[in-house]
Formats: structure tokens, sequence, C-alpha cells
């Protein structure tokens, strides 16, 4: 979660909200890294977990992700928790809950709908303090 942080870090730097994502695999080797880039690219896609998501495909070359971990300092939204569970990530860790749009467990539990055959391990509140801090600190910057 710490490199999470670090990309996090990259983009409050930027100007970008500050979210990062790590993809590792079960030894611990990082297959990919991330952090929001929607205003540098003016993309509304380009979330931490998206930039991951994509990285990794090309890494691996395949969509299917299954076996890998990802950190993330921030839940995801309901777009990145459809890519989370279409990409077949198996496990999920996360710091800061998102009370205004959390997919996981906040607003919405997609990653644990029994509908969609779901079936991703989280875990959450990983160094959120340092997470929340980051967010709350970017935020009151810019007011």
């Amino acid at each position: 979660m710490k490199l999470a942080l670090d990309e996090a870090k990259k983009a409050a730097k930027m100007g970008e909200v500050p979210v990062g994502a790590i993809i590792t695999d079960s030894c611990g080797k990082i297959i990919a890294r991330a952090h929001n880039l929607r205003e540098t690219a003016n993309d509304a896609t380009a979330h931490a977990e998206i930039i991951a998501i994509r990285e990794a495909n090309k890494k691996l070359k395949s969509w299917r992700l299954t076996d890998l971990t990802m950190y993330v300092t921030l839940e995801p939204c309901p777009m990145c928790a459809g890519a989370i569970l279409n990409s077949r990530i198996s496990r999920l860790v996360y710091g800061a809950t998102d009370i205004k749009a959390g997919a996981v467990e906040s607003l919405f539990a997609i990653l644990s709908h029994k509908k969609l055959s779901a079936d991703t391990e989280i875990r959450a509140g990983v160094l959120e303090d340092e997470c929340k801090a980051l967010l709350q600190k970017f935020f009151k910057d810019r007011r």
C-alpha cells in the first residue's frame, strides 16, 4: 500500500485527485502501477485502477488477471469495481473508504454481489489514515 500511496502523491503533484494503484503477483512482484490521470488525459476513465489494469493486461498479454492483487488508496468507484470484477483480479486491498462513490462496501457491493458471480477477496482499511489524510489535504488545498 505504501507504493500505491507513492503513486497517489505523484497524482497530487500533477493536480490530479491523489489515488494510486499497484497490481502484484502472488510473490509480491509488481506487475503494474498507476495513478489518476483524468485531468491530464482529459479522459473520464483514466482512474488509477483502470490504468493499472490496462498495464497489467499488456504486460501479461491476457485480459484475465487471476491470482493477482490490486492495492489502491481509495475504495473503487462503480466503474473501477466493475473492471476489477471483469478482469478477474483475485484480491483487492484498499485504504480509505469512499462514502460518496465507493462500490466495494460503502454505497454498493459489486465485488461481493452473488448475482455477479463475484468472489474477489477484499481487505479494507490498510493504511487508511494515511490514504485519507492525503485526499483531505488535496481537497483542502484546492479550496
